[in-house]
């Protein structure tokens, strides 16, 4: 049964008070959250069913607990019938044994958790006025049940895990290439947060895997986590991205570029990725994301008082003080993607508003009142530069000057 949109919006509005903390360190995703505001209208989202891979098993390819990983498709026609849209759902990491274990039994570590069918929208909606550039490609969600950004080769058959994302990765691009990817014309890998992270990490090799007379080009939604300092001066994000590294065995698997002359950890940051990327690359970020705000910058662990927990919340709370924290974060993201903003290759939306994940929300995506940079939106932005209609390389000012924003705000 296909599930109105308003139904969805009042699920995602009930979902957005939820926080789970996991060992001091968010776990919660916005990239699973998409509102439609009043402005849309009531019509029925596209639900597509989810696809097991058995060719997975005799490679090892499998969740956390062992099962099948799976993918969502809906297939392309006319213009679009050869042109491919991958993107790499997103959903936070697990560091340790005991976030690992409780993940397994979640739709984040097995296939057996895993939604029968999911809405697409914004980037992955069938519909031309709410998706003019993408609405009739091929468009596959490979979804995401290895917690490490699709890297990981390893197992620890004490606690009965796998940590296998690399080849789930590789496994899912055999099926797609299956399925007639390898003959595309045009193809764009996408992916939100953790997906977003796993689409800068590989980039160069899914380029890799087509003729060079096939467009390639890569999307990171909400992907650029920073190595920044968090309120009390410590680095919540770098130790906990060094668990999830040295836990799953991803050292082995992250960007030859960067392992040649930095630590595994660091070669998990995406500052230290970006320079390097061969394959055209889009960045779409906010400048104040509130998963870092909330998970990185300020965790518990950091804030033991409390004293950004409203600001955390709400921007409205926050003490000019906190505000000018958060600006020097903003800077260090601008400082960041300096050098990747230099190729003319390469685009840029970053605009100063306290979300995250903008592709995936119709709402955010593609609407009358979508966030807007100069005179573009975000779909037209990222249609413009990857069918190089114009360069795109739109940084927003400081907050608060954006109207625009569709910040998220959470319950006290």
């Amino acid at each position: 049964m296909e599930l109105p949109r308003a139904f969805l919006g009042w699920v995602v509005v009930f979902g957005l008070c939820f926080v789970r903390w996991v060992s001091g360190f968010e776990a919660w995703n916005v990239s699973e959250l998409s509102h439609v505001g009043s402005h849309l209208s009531v019509t029925d989202s596209l639900l597509v069913g989810l696809t097991l891979i058995p060719s997975a098993a005799s490679k090892g390819a499998v969740c956390l607990d062992g099962s099948l990983p799976g993918y969502h498709i809906h297939r392309g026609y006319g213009s679009g019938a050869n042109n491919w849209l991958i993107q790499l759902e997103g959903g936070g990491w697990c560091n340790n044994l005991r976030t690992c274990i409780y993940r397994k039994t979640t739709r984040r570590g097995s296939s057996n958790y895993m939604e029968k069918q999911l809405p697409f929208t914004g980037i992955m909606s069938n519909r031309p006025d709410e998706n003019p550039d993408f609405y009739n490609w091929n468009r596959v969600k490979l979804r995401y049940c290895d917690g490490a950004s699709f890297t990981g080769d390893s197992q620890n058959e004490a606690a009965n895990l796998y940590f296998r994302g690399q080849r789930i990765w590789e496994a899912g691009v055999e099926e797609f290439m299956s399925l007639g990817m390898r003959n595309a014309r045009q193809v764009l890998l996408s992916g939100c947060s953790a997906g977003g992270l796993a689409t800068i990490l590989h980039c160069d090799e899914f380029r890799g895997l087509f003729p060079r007379t096939t467009r390639v080009k890569c999307l990171s939604d909400a992907g650029l986590f920073l190595d920044a300092t968090d309120v009390a001066g410590g680095r919540t994000l770098r130790s906990f991205f060094g668990g999830v590294v040295n836990l799953h065995g991803a050292g082995q698997n992250l960007p030859r570029t960067c392992t040649a002359r930095m630590d595994s950890t660091s070669c998990f940051f995406p500052q230290n990725l970006i320079a390097n990327i061969r394959t055209p690359t889009f960045l779409l970020n906010t400048a104040y994301d509130v998963w870092q705000l909330q998970a990185s910058l300020a965790p518990p662990s950091a804030d033991p008082h409390g004293y950004w927990r409203t600001c955390k919340l709400n921007k409205s709370y926050c003490s000019p003080y906190q505000i000018r924290f958060l600006q020097g974060f903003r800077n260090q993201m601008l400082n960041a993607i300096k050098w990747f903003s230099m190729s003319r290759q390469n685009g840029l939306f970053i605009n100063s508003c306290f979300a995250h994940c903008q592709s995936e929300r119709q709402d955010t995506w593609y609407g009358r009142s979508s966030p807007y940079l100069g005179n573009k939106g975000i779909a037209r932005s990222v249609g413009d530069w990857y069918f190089e209609r114009s360069a795109v390389k739109a940084i927003d000012c400081a907050y608060p000057c954006d109207r625009t924003c569709h910040d998220l705000i959470f319950q006290h």
